[in-house]
């Protein structure tokens, strides 16, 4: 099951890191598919930061940055993967 939980705003493709706005709960530790037009892969959630300061969780209304192993696009959805 999947469940819905952000949206890509921007890519930084020099570094590998996404910004995602999240409509949920997001922790370290957990299973995300980043799904667009182009974009379908899964990844475990390996590191969070906000403002260049690392976090163990972050809720719905933040933007954090994430460290993605493909490239993905602005408007591409993020889901929180629920074994």
């Amino acid at each position: 099951m999947d469940i819905l939980i952000g949206k890509v705003t921007h890519y930084y493709n020099r570094i590998s890191v996404a910004v995602i706005e999240l409509g949920g709960e997001l922790r370290v530790g957990e299973q995300i598919a980043i799904l667009g037009h182009t974009t379908e892969f899964a990844q475990p959630v390996e590191s969070l930061e906000i403002e260049h300061h690392k976090i163990q969780s972050a809720g719905s209304g933040q933007e954090v940055a994430l460290k993605v192993w493909e490239a993905v696009r602005a408007g591409d959805l993020v889901y929180k993967i629920i074994p």
